[in-house]
Order: C-alpha cells, then sequence, then structure tokens
C-alpha cells in the first residue's frame, strides 16, 4: 500500500483496477454560466410565448381534442405503421439483393435505391396520384384493372411513402449487414449453414445494434413526412387542420395544434427506440465506456 501511495497511484476500491473507473469531470466557470444564460433564454422565449394573445391559447385548446384532428391523428398513425412495414420489408429484400453477388441483381437494386434516395418524395407522390394518365388499364391474368379508380388518395400516398422509405431501409440494412464480422460468416460457413440460416441466425441479429438506431430515425422521420399526402388530399393529421383553419381563418392556432401532435407522438415513438437500443446493446453496455476503451486496446495490442 505505501509503495503505491509513493509512486502517487490511488490504491485500487472495491476490487476495480482504478484505470476502468470513470473519472470525475470538474466543472468550469464557463459551463456554469452557460447553464444560467440558457436558463434564462429559455424562460424569455416561454414568457414571450405564453403572453402574447396573437398565440390564441384558448382556441389551441379548444381545437386540440376535437374530432376531426384526432381522426387525423390516428389516420398518420396507420399511414406510418403501414408505410414504415412495407418499406422496412421491401428494403430488407433490397439489401440481400444489393449484397449478393450475382452482379445483375445487385444492379437492380442499386438502380432503385439511387433513383427513390435521388427524387423528392413529394414529386414522388404526386407521381403515382397521376400514374393512370400512364397506364390508364392494366390487365393481369386476363382481368382488366381501371387504374384511376384503383389509385386513390390513400393508396397512392401508401405506395408512395412505402417505395421511398424501402430505399433508404435498404441502405440501413446494407450498413447493418457490413458491421457483422467475416469471422462470423466464415464461422458459420464452417459449420455448413445455408445462406437463409446464416441470414437469419448469424447476420441479422448482429446486425441489429447498427440497425435499430437508425430504424427507429427513420420511423419518427417517416411520422413527420406523412405530412406531405396532405397535398394529394388525404385527410391526416396536417390536412385536418387545415380544412378546419379554412373554415375559420385561425390558422396559426391550428398549426400548432397539429405541431403538438407531431411532437407529442415524436416523443412517445422515441421512447420504444431507446429501449430497443438498449436491448440490443445490452452486452456493450455493461462496462463503463473507459473500461470498453481499455478492452479494445488490449484486444488490439495482442
Amino acid at each position: 500500500m505505501a509503495q503505491l501511495i509513493t509512486k502517487g497511484i490511488d490504491p485500487p476500491m472495491d476490487g476495480m483496477d482504478p484505470a476502468l473507473k470513470p473519472r470525475l469531470r470538474r466543472r468550469s466557470v464557463f459551463e456554469y454560466a452557460s447553464w444560467v444564460v440558457c436558463i434564462l433564454v429559455t424562460l424569455g422565449i416561454l414568457a414571450s410565448v405564453i403572453t402574447n394573445p396573437n398565440f390564441q391559447w384558448d382556441v389551441v385548446a379548444k381545437y386540440f381534442t376535437h374530432e376531426s384532428i384526432l381522426r387525423g391523428l390516428v389516420l398518420t398513425i396507420v399511414l406510418t405503421v403501414v408505410s414504415m412495414g412495407l418499406g422496412t420489408l421491401l428494403g430488407l429484400i433490397l439489401a440481400i439483393m444489393r449484397s449478393s453477388t450475382i452482379k445483375p441483381i445487385a444492379a437492380m437494386s442499386g438502380l432503385y435505391i439511387t433513383f427513390f434516395r435521388g427524387t423528392p418524395v413529394l414529386v414522388q407522390l404526386i407521381f403515382w396520384f397521376n400514374i393512370a394518365a400512364l397506364y390508364p388499364n392494366l390487365s393481369i391474368a386476363g382481368t382488366s384493372i381501371d387504374v384511376n379508380a384503383l389509385i386513390t388518395p390513400l393508396t397512392a400516398a401508401v405506395i408512395g411513402l412505402t417505395l421511398n422509405e424501402a430505399a433508404y431501409m435498404a441502405e440501413i440494412i446494407r450498413g447493418g449487414f457490413s458491421s457483422v464480422g467475416k469471422g462470423q460468416i466464415e464461422a458459420a460457413d464452417s459449420l455448413g449453414m445455408s445462406a437463409g440460416m446464416k441470414m437469419r441466425k448469424v447476420i441479422i441479429p448482429q446486425a441489429m445494434p447498427s440497425i435499430i438506431p437508425a430504424t427507429g430515425n427513420q420511423l419518427i422521420g417517416m411520422f413527420k413526412e406523412t405530412s406531405l399526402v396532405s397535398v394529394l388530399g388525404v385527410a391526416e393529421l396536417l390536412q385536418s387542420a387545415q380544412l378546419i383553419y379554412a373554415r375559420t381563418c385561425e390558422t396559426i392556432p391550428l398549426l400548432i395544434v397539429a405541431s403538438l401532435w407531431y411532437l407529442v407522438m415524436t416523443l412517445l415513438l422515441s421512447y420504444p427506440q431507446s429501449r430497443l437500443e438498449a436491448r440490443y446493446s445490452r452486452s456493450t453496455s455493461r462496462l463503463p465506456r473507459k473500461a470498453k476503451t481499455v478492452v479494445q486496446s488490449q484486444e488490439g495490442g495482442r
């Protein structure tokens, strides 16, 4: 013990190596001053927003739980869930195609991703809404289909959002696949796993920690992106608010109502995302950050 003290090294406590213990950071005067400034600015903004009569908070409270607003909110949630679910499934297929060693299949997937990521989603929605101008009738298995009757505003919204989301999810999933070590794949090959089993048992589970955070962000983005379908006349949250203020001329309060619901739903969607992240990163979150660095440096030096 004396030898440790003379060398200026604190003795280990609780049986843990001092190098693995997180260091306490001393707060500077500038940090305290920053807190004071930020609090004052925030209070000033809140006071201005609350006391300004032009915000018409009584109108906001009146329409916040209005029947048409709640119907629009439900439709927005349905659009988000359906488009995100179908987009993720299609994105998984595209990611597998993009990772294929068969060049035509990989090239076809890459062309799809490039096109849908390179054009605005609003343009895509309008295009699908007017697809009947190009193909007024389709013949499938000898049955003629009237495209103009088939592509309603809601159908065009689901198709446009799904196809656009699939392109982004394909790149997210492909990035997750790339994060899996080659040694894991070689071990699966040595065990004689088929391509499907290797994907289900090895690649996808290990790619999840990389895929989940980005997918959560895409889900939140999709929820807000549904506001674009209002141009098609779909009575989602924003369109419902627009229909009300077009009649009452209370534009700002109704926009605040829509914004508050978007904010509330975004916060609610962020919670399961954080839980999923914690679940899939449980094995790496047990050590302190400094311990992870030490372990990684030790592994790198071997």
